[in-house]
């Protein structure tokens, strides 16, 4: 999960798996593919970082160990 923030300050978490697009109108509108559309502080390219740390994250052999 990543951690994304709505425009009045709350964070909440999305699964970056159930993400079908995302664009900047000027906000960051994430769109995921049940259909559920967010607003949120993070500018997309900040978004696309979360993800694929947090992508390495699942697949580092560490993380499957439990190191």
């Amino acid at each position: 999960m990543i951690k994304v923030t709505n425009l009045g300050g709350k964070e909440f978490y999305i699964n970056p798996d159930m993400i079908e697009k995302m664009e900047e109108r000027p906000d960051t509108t994430i769109i995921l593919n049940n259909g559920h559309i967010y607003i949120v502080k993070e500018k997309v390219e900040k978004v696309i970082e979360e993800i694929i740390e947090f992508k390495s994250k699942i697949f580092s052999v560490d993380f499957r160990r439990g190191d």
